[in-house]
This record gives structure tokens, C-alpha cells and sequence, in this order.
């Protein structure tokens, strides 16, 4: 049983409340949000303010795709990079299933990995991994991406679902496998060529 139908209509609806102020930047004067930083100087993690803005800008940015999902694997979140990357618009997105950007081939693999770390709140990957995937725009075209994925948690550290940060690296993915390509027909001109 996927863990969001264990939540009651009551827990549902602020968690909702909780993460539509966290992402669109609405938090209250009196409470603004806190990250937490490595001091130097001190050598210990510590508290800090988030500067005015900060969330808000990175959320909206168009360089980088960012895609929030639910327990289920519903798009809760989608900000303009990533309609700039996927083609699809935060209308189309929120709400659907991520097999909206998932090639047909992989959605197995990928939803079996997705709900075992659902149910068990553990993943193979650690916080900070760079993972490489292909991806799929509107128009049906194969992307190569490039994404860091951090699990949602509660209080509870119960798992609520997954922020991503991807980026298009379509271009550097063909790139490199052309200069692969050369590099080896160089290695098999070199190995034909007499001695």
C-alpha cells in the first residue's frame, strides 16, 4: 500500500499547505526558513536564514529542471526549466504520473527502485549522487539528464516523496560519444596500419 494512502485527509492537507508555502516562497516573516551550513570557523554545522528571495529564484529558474513528486510518483512541483527542458507545461505536469518524462523502456526498473525506497525510506543513491538517465520531452524526443534527488520526509521520517534537480546535458552525452566513436576508429586505423 503506497505510504500517502496511510496519511489521513487531516495529515494530507497540511502536509499540502506545508510544502505549497515551502515552494512557492510564502513563508511567514516570523518564521523564515533555515538552512543549515558548514562554519569553518567552527568547524559545526550551523543554523542559518535563508536570504530574502533565495528559495524563490532558485524555484524558478530556467537553466535547471526542477520536479517534485509524491509518495505515489505524482509531479507536485514542476518549475519553468523544467517546461523549458520537457516541453510540458507545470499545467500538463502537476498531478500526472512521472511517466510523463520516463522512456517507456525504463518505467519497469524505475517504479520497482521508487516504491521499494517509498516503503522502506532508503535509497541505494546518497545525497549528492549525480545520476544519468535518458528522459523524454512532449515531442517524443529522447534526452540525456543529469539529476540530484533528495527524499521527502515527515516529522515522522516517514517518506513523502522526492525533489529532483535535472539538468539537459543531450548536447555533451553526443558529444562524447562521437569523440568516443573517432577515438576508436583511430585505435583500429592504427592496429591495420603495417609496422
Amino acid at each position: 500500500m503506497p505510504i500517502r494512502d496511510t496519511l489521513t485527509q487531516r495529515e494530507k492537507r497540511e502536509l499540502d499547505l506545508r510544502l505549497d508555502e515551502e515552494l512557492e516562497g510564502t513563508f511567514p516573516a516570523s518564521d523564515p526558513p533555515k538552512i543549515t551550513r558548514f562554519s569553518a570557523k567552527s568547524s559545526k554545522f550551523e543554523a542559518s536564514s535563508v536570504p530574502h528571495g533565495l528559495i524563490e529564484a532558485i524555484l524558478r529558474t530556467v537553466s535547471d529542471a526542477i520536479i517534485a513528486t509524491d509518495a505515489s510518483g505524482l509531479i507536485s512541483f514542476w518549475n519553468p526549466g523544467a517546461v523549458r527542458i520537457f516541453g510540458f507545461t507545470a499545467e500538463e505536469a502537476v498531478g500526472s504520473s512521472l511517466d510523463l518524462i520516463i522512456p517507456e523502456n525504463l518505467r519497469v526498473r524505475h517504479w520497482t527502485a521508487y516504491n521499494r525506497v517509498m516503503a522502506t525510506g532508503e535509497s541505494h543513491y546518497g545525497q549528492g549522487d549525480l545520476l544519468s538517465v535518458p528522459g523524454l520531452t512532449k515531442d517524443g524526443r529522447r534526452i540525456s539528464v543529469e539529476f540530484t534527488i533528495v527524499l521527502l520526509h515527515d516529522e515522522r521520517r516517514t517518506p513523502l516523496g522526492t525533489a529532483a534537480i535535472l539538468r539537459d546535458v543531450t548536447k555533451r552525452f553526443e558529444e562524447t560519444r562521437e569523440l568516443k566513436r573517432r577515438l576508436a576508429d583511430c585505435e583500429r586505423s592504427t592496429a591495420a596500419a603495417p609496422r
